[in-house]
């Protein structure tokens, strides 16, 4: 599994994710987690149409990083 790290700016404050795709995922797991000092801050699937839709979110991240860190992972096709 490879990790790529994306910086989400969101006001002053920069966010530096890992995002860890996991190409055979099980139903009961998210295909790309989202990590953030090394735990699991967000997890998203892709659904039909090739977008990404959240799926977990244990780190309480805000909806508004979590559309800007979705269009980044689309941006980098993960």
């Amino acid at each position: 599994m490879e990790k790529t790290v994306i910086d989400i700016k969101a006001g002053k404050q920069i966010h530096r994710f890992e995002i860890a795709e996991y190409p055979h995922h099980s139903h009961e797991r998210c295909k790309i987690n989202v990590y953030e000092e090394g735990k699991l801050v967000a997890g998203f699937e892709p659904c039909n149409h090739e977008y990404l839709r959240l799926c977990s979110n244990p780190g309480n991240i805000s909806e508004k990083v979590l559309h800007l860190l979705a269009d980044r992972i689309e941006a980098y096709g993960i």
